[in-house]
C-alpha cells in the first residue's frame, strides 16, 4: 500500500511541475503607472515542495527524477526549455538542486509535531535555500572555470537573488495549501 502511495502521489508531483511550468505566477503591485502584476517564477519549484509536503520525501524524490529525465530527454519542460543541452545552461543547478530539496522538505514534513501552519512553512524554506545553494554552487563553478564568462553577477542577481523573495512568498502560500491538505489526506504526524 505504501508503494501505491509514493507512485500516486509522484505522479501527482510530475502533473503539478509540468503544469507549475505553464502557469507564471503574479502578484499586484502598484506602479508607477497605477496597478500592475508583478512577475513571479513558474511554479515548478512550489510544486515540489507541496509533493513533498503532502506525499513526502520518497514520492517527491521519484516526482524530481521524472521531471529532470522529462526535461532532459523527452519534453522542454523547464524554463528555459530543456534537452540534454540544458546541462550546460547555468540554470541546470537549480534542476538538480530539486532533489536535495524534494528529500529535505520531506523528510522534515515527516518529522513529530510536523502539523502547524510554521513548521510546515520552514521546512518548505529550508528546501528552497537548498536549491538555491545548488543552483549558486553551479553558478560559482562555472565562473570559476570561466564557462559564463565576465556574466557571473548578472548570472547571480537574475537566477538567485531576484527570484528569492518570490519564491519565499510561494512558500508560504504552499505552506498554506499544504496543511488543509494533509489534514484531508490523515498525514500521519
Amino acid at each position: 500500500m505504501r508503494a501505491l502511495a509514493n507512485w500516486s502521489g509522484a505522479l501527482a508531483g510530475l502533473l503539478l511541475m509540468i503544469c507549475g511550468g505553464l502557469i507564471q505566477g503574479g502578484w499586484p503591485w502598484f506602479g508607477s503607472a497605477g496597478f500592475e502584476t508583478l512577475a513571479l517564477p513558474t511554479l515548478q519549484v512550489p510544486a515540489l515542495l507541496f509533493t513533498a509536503l503532502v506525499c513526502g520525501p520518497r514520492a517527491a524524490m521519484l516526482a524530481g527524477v521524472a521531471y529532470i529525465s522529462i526535461g532532459l530527454f523527452q519534453l522542454p519542460v523547464f524554463q528555459g526549455g530543456g534537452g540534454l543541452s540544458y546541462l550546460l545552461d547555468p540554470g541546470f543547478g537549480y534542476i538538480a538542486g530539486f532533489l536535495p530539496a524534494a528529500w529535505l522538505t520531506g523528510r522534515l514534513a515527516r518529522q513529530p509535531g510536523m502539523d502547524d501552519l510554521l513548521s510546515l512553512a520552514g521546512s518548505c524554506i529550508l528546501g528552497l535555500l537548498v536549491l538555491q545553494g545548488c543552483g549558486l554552487a553551479n553558478l560559482l563553478l562555472g565562473g570559476l572555470v570561466r564557462r559564463w564568462g565576465g556574466e557571473l553577477p548578472q548570472l547571480i542577481l537574475s537566477y538567485s537573488l531576484l527570484p528569492l523573495l518570490p519564491q519565499l512568498v510561494l512558500c508560504c502560500g504552499v505552506a498554506v495549501l499544504a496543511l488543509p491538505a494533509r489534514r484531508l489526506l490523515m498525514i500521519e504526524r
